[in-house]
């Protein structure tokens, strides 16, 4: 009886053995399988999202460099020496750059925030698409490049600053020292004593011309 007790005995324990090794085995298989299915679903969590971010700056990249023309005609010169702008000039609110035809431009699509305009003078340069917005509202835009001398940008600053519906800002873009600008009409003028500042502003602030009469001119875009 002693015999077939120790032989029943080792007979479980061995068992018991070898269930153990089972489990362990099948532990061990379930965390390889475990840990190579974390690591493909990591792989592929980073490679989505390299693809992703790869796709975005492609976007970007596509956004930042697309651009549209919204403008279409040419400037025809009137006796007074005023340019005005004979063809298309767009109106729509866009996201993307906008090519315009002329520097400053005179009108066009346009970003759907306008530059302040309630006789504001910038010190820097400002967006033309912003500035395009203002012209829209009947905004008069003094523009003068490095060539201006500091005596007629003082000057004209503070006939701006004086004047609702216009702003000013420096162009290094621009041809001429200094320039007037309103939707669709353009002029340049030789010096802020020039007769013919006072004619623009009196013609062109909130003039015929203007695409949106009495919208405002402030609550937009400040530098």
């Amino acid at each position: 009886m002693g015999s077939a007790s120790q032989n029943t005995s080792a007979t479980r324990k061995e068992r018991i053995e070898e269930m153990r090794r089972a489990e362990q085995a099948r532990e061990r298989r379930n965390r390889f399988l475990v840990i190579t299915g974390s690591v493909v679903a990591v792989a592929a969590l980073v490679a989505g999202g390299v693809f992703v971010v790869k796709s975005q700056s492609k976007d970007d990249g596509a956004d930042a460099k697309s651009s549209s023309s919204s403008s279409s005609g040419k400037f025809t010169t009137g006796a007074e020496g005023v340019r005005t702008w004979n063809g298309k000039l767009g109106r729509t609110h866009v996201a993307k750059r906008v090519k315009y035809p002329t520097e400053p431009p005179v009108g066009g699509d346009h970003n759907q925030v306008w530059m302040n305009c309630d006789g504001d003078v910038y010190t820097k340069a400002i967006d033309n698409m912003n500035a395009v917005h203002s012209l829209e509202h009947g905004a008069v835009w003094v523009t003068y490049n490095s060539k201006a001398a500091k005596a007629d940008v003082e000057a004209l600053a503070a006939k701006v600053e004086k004047t609702p519906y216009t702003l000013m800002s420096p162009d290094d873009d621009q041809a001429d020292p200094i320039m007037l600008t309103a939707w669709g009409h353009q002029r340049t003028v030789t010096s802020a004593n020039d007769a013919n500042v006072a004619k623009f502003f009196e013609k062109f602030v909130q003039g015929a011309q203007t695409p949106e009469p009495g919208a405002a001119c402030t609550g937009g875009l400040s530098q």
